[in-house]
């Protein structure tokens, strides 16, 4: 399957509502459109994980996290600039609700943000799913693609065959070149200027 094959097939599964399984720049993720409540409430069902905790979220670039979270601190802005290995910030005051219109999608799901309302968005190294994000136009669920309580995979070859067989469409594991294997740091950002680092 070429390139262009690949991201079109996982574009046309996220865009009918769908489940996919890829590639990032850390770990093979789960993902969904992440403005989609019922293909939110899929993932957490493929992961048989409880809905209560938050996800983490994959954006092309900046400008996508700017229409989704309520503002931009300025050292999540430096963070991002100096950044030289996967981080994922945890944004406070996530635009999220239900849609104001059917095709509404500039709201993120309410399921895909922490109860506090904040949201961890990662602007991801790979060059794959940064496409991918970018052409749908909207962030990108990224969890891990275990069963809640299991190993995280570092490889395709580790994903359950549960994970695999209940996607609906999986990026061939020849895209997998620019994962790291390893989580990504998560640092979290406070509008006056708050820094915590939550995972190193």
């Amino acid at each position: 399957m070429k390139r262009e094959e690949a991201i079109a097939g996982a574009l046309k599964a996220l865009r009918a509502g769908g489940t996919v399984l890829y590639p990032t720049d850390t770990v093979w993720g789960l993902g969904c459109d992440a403005t989609d409540p019922a293909a939110v409430a899929r993932i957490f069902e493929i992961k048989q994980r409880s809905d209560s905790k938050s996800l983490v979220l994959l954006a092309a670039d900046l400008d996508m996290v700017a229409r989704y979270v309520r503002e931009i601190p300025g050292i999540a802005v430096d963070l991002v600039e100096v950044n030289d290995k996967p981080m994922t910030v945890i944004y406070p005051g996530a635009v999220a609700g239900e849609p104001d219109a059917p095709g509404d999608r500039w709201h993120l799901a309410r399921n895909a943000v922490a109860e506090d309302g904040s949201v961890g968005i990662r602007i991801p190294m790979a060059e794959f799913c940064r496409e991918l994000a970018f052409k749908l136009g909207r962030p990108i669920v990224s969890t891990s693609a275990n069963i809640s309580g299991e190993p995280t995979p570092r490889r395709f070859s580790e994903i359950p065959d549960a994970v695999k067989d209940a996607v609906d469409f999986v990026v061939p594991p020849s895209f997998d070149t620019e994962s790291t294997g390893t989580a990504s740091q998560i640092i979290k950002v406070g509008l006056g200027g708050e820094v915590e680092i939550i995972r190193k």
